[in-house]
């Protein structure tokens, strides 16, 4: 049975994981016959947002691995629990964490660079060769983890896509429904909520992104 980390960063679209795109995965990971654990950094978040005014708490504090925890159900580990050799891939969902707690690109935007944990996690997989599936602006990590020329996409937002592209990656601009694969670095991308309308929408690239990297595992 080939065995999937599910990297996580929080619980909620506006300063953590998206949960459906997380839910999502978690469930075509099984359906395909595979097993997951989940991870995430054990680090404060940028912010805690309130999902239901949008605003941000400022007297409030949260930590990225307690809030992911809620998504696995509690089956979680730190990112630097890591052991290589018991995975054959990786699955990073969206959400706004990963361009505020995974990285800084929230902030930073081309500038931004990997929270260090999640690159010595992420770049275990790289240097194994071991597929990696990006979801959502997850991909925005892509050149940064894997050098000049490799492809990916978020979808077809020009600002997201041109520092895709001044970090050294090579954007292509896809629908909804529809997976980048770059070959040589095993790396497959998505656009899920980047472009999706409902959850339908979002499923349709996430179920081939899934069926791709447990492909190439």
């Amino acid at each position: 049975m080939k065995k999937v980390a599910v990297l996580l960063s929080g619980s909620g679209v506006y300063d953590g994981t998206e949960l459906h795109e997380s839910v999502l995965a978690l469930l075509e990971i099984a359906r395909a016959g595979a097993s997951y654990q989940c991870f995430a950094p054990d680090i404060a978040q940028l912010h805690v947002v309130n999902h239901l005014t949008g605003q941000v708490e400022e007297a409030e504090t949260r930590n990225v691995l307690v809030e992911s925890a809620r998504i696995a159900r509690g089956e979680i580990k730190a990112v630097g629990e890591l052991n290589i050799s018991e995975f054959d891939a990786l699955v990073i969902p969206g959400g706004f964490g990963a361009a505020k707690n995974l990285s800084s690109f929230a902030i930073a935007g081309a500038e931004h660079q990997v929270e260090p944990s999640v690159r010595a996690f992420i770049s275990q997989f790289a240097v194994n060769q071991k597929p990696v599936g990006f979801i959502c602006i997850a991909p925005i990590m892509i050149p940064q983890l894997y050098g000049e020329g490799v492809s990916g996409t978020i979808g077809n937002d020009a600002e997201t896509a041109a520092a895709f592209e001044q970090q050294g990656g090579q954007h292509h601009t896809v629908s909804v429904d529809e997976i980048v694969v770059d070959e040589q670095h095993k790396v497959v991308s998505t656009p899920a909520y980047m472009l999706a309308n409902d959850i339908v929408e979002a499923h349709s690239g996430i179920s081939k992104l899934i069926e791709k990297v447990l492909q190439m595992a």
